[in-house]
């Protein structure tokens, strides 16, 4: 068993999720690293895409936001913000997108606006951003979050991103480009959705949990097949291209141990 932080796990998981050839809206921060380590490894042809329009980026490390000049690095376009969400992304030329959210149901669709009431609200959070655009057109979308029963919740207190919306046809119902989010990877667990109901199923659970631990921290029903394996976990060679693509520990930091 190799050691490895949360950050590193998190990261070495979504990076699987990333194909050879493949247009990735990564933003900052663990999808970017996911994503980096996707091209340093096993997808070299994956087509990085900054929402400020650097395309085809190969930064030699992590930026600190998406319009970071060190995007700049070996890019083969500089756009703009309209150009990339207007043209490729909600033109359905993102094969993949990533999100993170503070609340999520059982057909995947987020909040990341606030906790509370309208009104009242407890937490007040930054919003849609980009997050709409991605969950609504990008082909598929991988979803990364911590593993807490506030956050897989029944009802979300406010609907900030489409998932698979109230289930099969939903979608295109309302005439989205995008197919939805394809795997949930929190702290925990990856859960994936079935396909014929588009509900959350247990996918793997990670070394340590059990699947009770997963079922005890979420508020809705969960699929769960007869078998469910253990996730695979991160290999020395994919930690330590990490650490050189993140040398200053930006976000490597931010794991624990």
């Amino acid at each position: 068993m190799v050691k490895c932080s949360k950050i590193e796990f998190l990261a070495a998981v979504a990076s699987t999720h990333v194909r050879d050839g493949e247009n990735v809206f990564g933003g900052t921060g663990l999808p970017l690293l996911a994503s980096l380590l996707a091209k340093e490894t096993h997808a070299p042809h994956a087509n990085l895409i900054s929402e400020a329009g650097f395309i085809d980026a190969r930064p030699r490390n992590v930026p600190l936001s998406v319009a970071d000049s060190r995007f700049y690095y070996g890019c083969s376009a500089s756009i703009g913000l309209i150009e990339t969400l207007g043209f490729i992304l909600q033109a359905g030329r993102v094969d993949v997108g990533f999100l993170g959210a503070a609340q999520i149901d059982e057909y995947g669709n987020l909040n990341t606006t606030y906790i509370g009431s309208f009104d009242k609200p407890k937490i007040k959070l930054p919003g849609s951003g980009g997050g709409n655009d991605i969950a609504s057109s990008a082909k598929r979308l991988i979803i990364i979050m911590t593993h807490e029963k506030r956050k897989f919740v029944k009802k979300l207190d406010y609907f900030t991103s489409p998932g698979h919306l109230e289930g099969p046809g939903s979608r295109k119902k309302w005439s989205m480009v995008g197919g939805g989010p394809s795997v949930v990877i929190t702290d925990k667990c990856q859960f994936d959705f079935d396909p014929k109901t588009l509900k959350i199923r247990l996918m793997s659970v990670h070394p340590g949990f059990t699947v009770k631990d997963i079922l005890d921290d979420v508020m809705f029903d969960v699929i769960v097949p007869d078998r469910v394996p253990t996730t695979k976990e991160p290999t020395q060679e994919q930690i330590d291209i990490m650490h050189r693509l993140d040398p200053n520990g930006i976000y490597l930091a931010k794991g624990g141990e």
